[in-house]
């Protein structure tokens, strides 16, 4: 018997059914024929086990700007936004950008964001209650929609200094952004990335003004105050940057609160741990990002010759880690396929790692945290609406988070 071909990075996505209904297995065999294979039609070594990938994505010489991959590196220049007439800077947030820029301009832009997330906890209860209360009395309803859509969105709008009756905008336009993080976008998907680039823009644009005329309490003000001070940052650069933690702080943690949910229904065991010591809150959360991140991928690109699983990679070549793979690596976790919020805490890969770690982690841990506690003992008898129905997974490649959560209370 023939072996199958080894799948190349688009059957490796959301868009192809098999991996859409059970990346597990189709990561397993990966892993376990293959952990780097180098995918030539895209230009990408992809790489598969626990060592390889926490080693590459935490290695502070690794280069994550497209522009520095080789020409045939095809994954990496579809991801690339560049205008050589333009600095760096002004085309591409933190995402992709390398020392000493990204330093730079990471640096502030994380201090004056965690020290917002360090007192936020009370809002986020405040703004998990009231769609909550939105619920009340329903026997059934989408938590997609009404809850794990909506609550992320809220919570980094309040943190921004966006004004509430903006967040169905803002919804659409992190929707329409979050695009650029998909090479294989067809025309009208590019189409509603640029128009809601050019919103966001306008927007942030608007508001750097605004808070340089009047502060207020939020994000946006530390920056504009941080600016007035000396420190060496663009206008340009507060934009994309800002833009960037909007989306990043939504449809990600839409998708961990939603997964969360999801599996704690699965596993009744589980829950039932969680309702007996909600100091499980922050276990809990890990174990939902190793098991069923929102996340599947990060990618790096070599500065130097390296060898990975005895392959060896060249400079300037591409390396797609698959998040999600390492997080189910067996010779990492005992049981890796079995939920269990009290495992032994090994470290999970779903917020990457290194200079590049997911700058809105610590948000989105304390929007989980909260969601999982209050909304099991709001509605102590929540239960899937169909148990035996199908998930339903959106198609957009290298993240996994659902259409519909359709919910029910007894």
């Amino acid at each position: 018997m023939t072996e199958a071909p080894l799948p190349t990075i688009l059957q490796l996505t959301a868009m192809d059914p098999t991996y859409r209904d059970d990346p597990g297995s189709v990561l397993k065999d990966l892993r376990e024929r293959c952990p780097v294979h180098r995918d030539q039609t895209f230009g990408s070594f992809l790489l598969s086990r626990y060592e390889d990938v926490r080693g590459v994505v935490t290695d502070l010489s690794m280069w994550r700007d497209p522009l520095n991959a080789e020409a045939g590196a095809a994954f990496d220049r579809a991801l690339l936004n560049y205008d050589p007439n333009l600095p760096r800077t002004s085309t591409t947030s933190i995402l992709h950008l390398d020392d000493p820029d990204h330093a730079r301009v990471r640096t502030p832009l994380a201090k004056a964001f965690y020290a917002r997330v360090a007192r936020f906890r009370p809002e986020v209860e405040r703004i998990v209650d009231d769609y909550m209360d939105r619920l009340a009395g329903r026997s059934t309803f989408d938590l997609m929609t009404e809850f794990c859509v909506p609550v992320p969105v809220d919570a980094i709008a309040s943190i921004l200094g966006v004004e509430h009756d903006r967040l169905d905008e803002f919804r659409e336009w992190s929707e329409g952004v979050i695009l650029g993080l998909n090479p294989f976008r067809n025309a009208a998907e590019t189409a509603q990335m640029e128009a809601a680039g050019e919103k966001l823009h306008a927007y942030f644009t608007a508001a750097i003004e605004d808070r340089r005329v009047t502060r207020r309490d939020d994000l946006i003000s530390d920056m504009v105050q941080l600016q007035a001070e000396g420190t060496p940052l663009s206008d340009d650069e507060l934009r994309i940057n800002l833009q960037a933690l909007l989306v990043g702080g939504n449809l990600t943690t839409t998708d961990l609160i939603g997964n969360g949910v999801r599996q704690f229904l699965l596993n009744p065991g589980e829950l039932a741990k969680l309702r007996a010591d909600p100091k499980l809150a922050a276990s809990a959360v890990e174990e939902v990002l190793r098991y069923e991140g929102p996340v599947d991928i990060t990618g790096r690109i070599a500065s130097q010759d390296l060898e990975l699983s005895g392959c060896p990679v060249k400079p300037h070549q591409s390396m797609t880690a698959f998040l999600r793979a390492a997080n189910r690596d067996p010779e990492v976790f005992e049981a890796p396929d079995t939920f269990d919020i009290s495992r032994k805490r090994k470290p999970h890969v779903s917020f990457g790692g290194g200079a590049h770690i997911c700058i809105g982690a610590p948000l989105a841990r304390l929007e989980a945290q909260v969601a999982f506690t209050r909304l099991f003992d709001r509605f102590p008898t929540l239960r899937l609406a169909d148990p035996d129905a199908p998930a339903h997974w959106r198609t957009l490649p290298f993240f996994r988070g659902l259409e519909t959560l359709p919910l029910a209370v007894s």
